[in-house]
């Protein structure tokens, strides 16, 4: 039986862990010929070993253009062409505008929101080529409401949503689609590191479990599953959209 991305080739960053690792391995069970990226290679190739079949696994530093263009021409080598973009890499680092330093605010602002425009631009002809294709990010609900101490991430997330929105008025004409999920707190190594940097880890982990309608944080396959969707021709009339994944916690007030 065929798989919803069958045949499509995909490159996903931040595939080492998380979000990235369980949408790369929905990807290679939906059919998808799949490049696992990562910052640490040897992270990103047992992402692929994990995969197995034809998955590739290779490092890839998402704030360097060179470093994004070489993956992306692998891919292509490897795999004939380029129909779907994931850009998943991303960071957080915790502080107000008074707290961050200027280092710190660069960081996260061209890990999260600068690298997704150079994928974008690095990938774009060769979507273009296959007719068409769809660029997919991870953004978060911290880019439609803010979160005290948390200003470089905020800020970045919400850029993304608006940088997702233009792509695709940008490539409508080309067939190319851009979306981005936009995932409630979720059981990553991300999220254990924000939880850690907190005063009390535990209360803080408690506090964001009940800001959620559904009762639980989410998984990386709640994100992977969206993904999927959104990669897929189901979606092919589906572009500009910021998919809120997140147990409802951007519903409104909930009162537990």
């Amino acid at each position: 039986m065929a798989g919803r991305l069958d045949g499509k080739a995909a490159l996903v960053t931040g595939a080492g862990s998380g979000i990235g690792r369980a949408t790369a391995q929905r990807f290679a069970e939906e059919g998808a010929h799949v490049v696992a990226c990562d910052l640490r290679p040897k992270t990103a190739q047992e992402t692929a070993a994990l995969i197995g079949g034809d998955a590739l696994g290779l490092g890839v530093d998402v704030t360097d253009r060179a470093s994004i263009r070489a993956v992306v021409e692998a891919t292509v080598e490897r795999f004939g062409g380029l129909d779907v973009l994931v850009c998943n890499a991303g960071v957080t680092i915790v502080g107000s505008v008074m707290d961050l330093t200027e280092d710190q605010w660069d960081t996260e602002l061209d890990t999260n929101l600068k690298s997704v425009f150079l994928c974008a631009k690095e990938a774009w002809d060769h979507l273009a080529a296959r007719g068409g294709g769809s660029i997919l990010s991870t953004a978060s609900m911290a880019g439609q409401w803010a979160i005290p101490a948390d200003a470089a991430y905020c800020a970045s997330k919400a850029g993304l949503i608006m940088l997702t929105k233009c792509m695709a008025l940008d490539g409508a004409k080309q067939n190319i689609r851009a979306n981005c999920v936009c995932p409630g707190f979720t059981n990553t190594p991300m999220i254990d590191g924000y939880f850690d940097a907190q005063d009390d880890p535990d209360a803080s982990r408690r506090f964001a479990i009940g800001l959620h309608p559904l009762g639980r944080m989410g998984e990386p396959l709640d994100h992977a599953n969206a993904f999927v969707y959104l990669a897929s021709d189901e979606a092919s009339w589906v572009t500009g959209l910021e998919l809120n994944v997140d147990g409802g916690i951007t519903c409104g007030i909930w009162g537990g």
